[in-house]
């Protein structure tokens, strides 16, 4: 039977490996997508013959696309009519994936309601849902949104947007159901979106649009500012990454309560541990690492908190039942980008240390599969490597917290019995969303991870 082959993320087709009539298995490679921060691999869900390829290499595709079928030789797709150029159209009309099991309560009082019953709002602005009734003063935007709450745009609009200061909220977009594109935003007038009316009531669901953190948008320059020039500067163009962090983090320091709380951790015997482990491992060619331990401990650490597997939407709460772990890699040519560990706490550490190793090699290389780069629920970040004494990282969001580790280092300690000695500490501090959790559970939750690390065998039972 015809199977579609469907995008998990926004991005742009860059690349075909395959084409139509071509033979191939399950898992392998048939197109290449540029996302936000990598070049995503998209791989063929099952072993056949590509029947049909719906897209253009340069076509600017929305997350659920489905950009070609495969089935069995000789077989006619479900959807006739060749290739389509316009790989917009066919994007407007399919679902975004679910990220996984996810428990949706009210703000404040726990319902256990399924996350299928209702979709939260999307945290573009204050994350409060506004009322219907058209009470609130704000205008409405102009811009459409998903079921989720997310704006409708392409990636190329959106860095257009972010390059010209431009606010989505305030774009009316002239694609498939709504979607804004390239041609919005080199035709958008502020004077016209000033104009529409005020007062008009909100959509259910959509908040409200979020204010700009500088006049120029998200490059914080000023329209009126300009930019220095002369042989004492450079001027560079911001990358598609550097546009894609500027904003994740105004959103994220903007929107996003933080407090931190930090504690110095005993690994003496984790690093003990580890080479125990290592040692067992090595005719099957896999070492864990020390991010790996640490990422484990993380997941086992939030099975006892679940606010902090949580994420904020306005009047909503979405408690996720999986514990993914987002783990920060820095790149060589700058920037970062988030791997996921997931259900890091039911997975082997051995089989996590191949995956991580995997994961972070393809990050590296500037290729991941969708997967590698979606779900996540909590986050680390580790500058151990970096000579580095402790440090507090930015949430990621929409997620509630993330644990930053400095570098572990041999230090003079004072024994139980009073004596002098030496031990291996380390530093971390976690960064919480205030709106889920409060200073006493943060430090709660370092308190348990402490204890875990400082008892590692725990990590294998």
């Amino acid at each position: 039977m015809a199977e579609p082959i469907k995008l998990m993320m926004d991005g742009t087709l860059l690349n075909w490996l395959k084409q139509v009539g071509d033979s191939v298995k399950g898992g392998e490679v048939i197109a290449e997508v540029e996302a936000d921060k990598a070049t995503v691999e998209v791989e063929a869900p099952s072993s056949g013959v590509i029947l049909e390829l719906s897209a253009n290499v340069g076509d600017e595709l929305r997350e659920g696309a489905v950009i070609a079928t495969i089935g069995a030789s000789g077989e006619t797709p479900a959807r006739a009519g060749g290739s389509q150029p316009n790989a917009e159209a066919a994007a407007a009309s399919q679902p975004a994936p679910e990220p996984g099991p996810v428990e949706v309560e009210a703000a404040g009082v726990h319902q256990g309601t399924p996350a299928q019953t209702e979709a939260p709002a999307a945290q573009t602005g204050t994350g409060a849902r506004t009322p219907v009734n058209g009470a609130a003063a704000s205008r409405e935007p102009a811009a459409s949104t998903t079921d989720d709450g997310r704006i409708k745009a392409s990636p190329v609009a959106r860095n257009m947007a972010a390059e010209r200061g431009i606010d989505l909220n305030q774009v009316q977009g002239s694609g498939p159901g709504g979607r804004i594109v390239k041609t919005d935003i080199e035709n958008y007038s502020p004077a016209a979106a000033q104009a529409a009316p005020v007062g008009a009531p909100l959509t259910e669901g959509r908040p409200a649009p979020l204010p700009q953190p500088f006049p120029g948008g998200i490059s914080g320059l000023a329209p009126s500012r300009k930019l220095p020039e002369g042989p004492d500067v450079e001027i560079v163009e911001v990358s598609r990454m550097r546009t894609r962090i500027a904003a994740t983090t105004i959103e994220s320091k903007q929107q996003i309560p933080h407090f931190y709380v930090t504690t110095d951790i005993d690994i003496t015997a984790l690093m003990a541990l580890r080479e125990q482990i290592n040692a067992g491992l090595e005719k099957d060619g896999i070492k864990v690492s020390v991010n790996d331990l640490l990422v484990k401990a993380a997941a086992l650490t939030l099975q006892q908190f679940p606010n902090l597997n949580s994420h904020f939407y306005g009047d909503r709460i979405v408690r996720h039942k999986r514990i993914n772990v987002s783990m920060a890699v820095a790149l060589e040519g700058g920037g970062v980008i988030y791997v996921v560990a997931h259900d890091a706490d039911k997975t082997t550490l051995s089989a996590m240390a191949k995956h991580n190793k995997e994961m972070i090699a393809r990050a590296r290389e500037g290729k991941v599969k969708p997967e590698d780069i979606q779900g996540g629920t909590f986050s680390t970040s580790n500058l151990g490597p970096y000579d580095v004494d402790h440090f507090a990282a930015i949430i990621n969001p929409p997620e509630s917290g993330v644990l930053a580790f400095g570098t572990g280092k041999k230090v003079p300690v004072v024994l139980p019995d009073g004596s002098l000695g030496v031990s291996q500490r380390m530093k971390v501090t976690i960064s919480v969303d205030h709106r889920l959790s409060d200073g006493a559970e943060g430090a709660a939750y370092l308190q348990a991870y402490k204890s875990l690390l400082e008892n590692p065998m725990r990590l294998l039972v």
